[in-house]
């Protein structure tokens, strides 16, 4: 990969790395909604790439594939961020998801079952589902999670130094312990989906085969365990939110 001058060879690491930047673009797919197109995420992720080509140095002492998968997946990332990919109204359905699991949490003193959310939400299970299928997308974290309309915000509750960038808030260990600790608390075959898919680095499809259900079902489990995670991270301030929307 290196030239006669012992430079990283433009050309070939680009042809070489195309088949980690389709990889990344398809494990990316499987969380997003639908209306993301696959070729906008490689094409993004091409641009980490060369990125990464103009950028590694050899001394760094890491390896250039590693280095250049940080890249484009923060390329890829990056190109979502200027779009907001989940549309208004679905936003709403998922705060509403948010609100009915945290409130059935404290009334029931568990994490209530879909049939249950269902209920709670006024629709038949299979609608309920289908809300999951289209939340495809739906991220941990929003900007708007972070500050709030007026008052103090989750920074200024949850963390103790104020001049934190919120940028920062997933490297923060308050915020860390907290996930953890929502983590701990989903239904085990939810905990199993989650270890799967973050730790054993396993597409949708392929967790689908182990747990024994399809792929489209293990988008909705993904969701669903998404919007649990929201509602213990930031159950009150999205039933403040959902009220806004409803009457305003």
């Amino acid at each position: 990969m290196y030239n006669a001058a012992g430079q990283l060879n433009r050309d070939q690491l680009v042809q070489h790395f195309v088949p980690l930047v389709k990889r990344i673009a398809c494990h990316l797919m499987a969380r997003l909604p639908a209306s993301v197109q696959v070729d906008d995420l490689i094409q993004n992720g091409m641009l980490g790439l060369l990125d990464a080509i103009s950028r590694f140095e050899a001394t760094m002492g890491a390896q250039f594939e590693a280095y250049a998968a940080q890249r484009v997946r923060g390329a890829m990332l990056d190109g979502l961020r200027e779009n907001d990919w989940l549309p208004r109204s679905l936003r709403s359905d998922c705060r509403r998801i948010e609100v009915a699991i945290a409130r059935l949490e404290q009334e029931h003193g568990r994490a209530p079952t879909e049939k249950e959310l269902a209920d709670s939400l006024g629709m038949a299970l299979a609608d309920y589902q289908k809300m999951l299928q289209d939340a495809r997308g739906h991220q941990l974290v929003y900007l708007e999670d972070m500050v709030a309309e007026r008052g103090e915000d989750f920074l200024e509750r949850h963390l103790v130094d104020a001049d934190a960038d919120p940028s920062k808030l997933l490297e923060e260990e308050t915020f860390r312990r907290l996930l953890v600790q929502a983590i701990d608390g989903l239904p085990e075959r939810e905990r199993l989906l989650m270890a799967l898919y973050y730790e054993q680095d396993l597409n949708m499809r392929e967790i689908g085969e182990v747990m024994g259900v399809t792929e489209s079902r293990v988008c909705q489990l993904h969701s669903q365990v998404v919007l649990r995670l929201r509602a213990r991270l930031f159950g009150a301030d999205q039933e403040k939110k959902a009220k806004r929307e409803t009457h305003g």
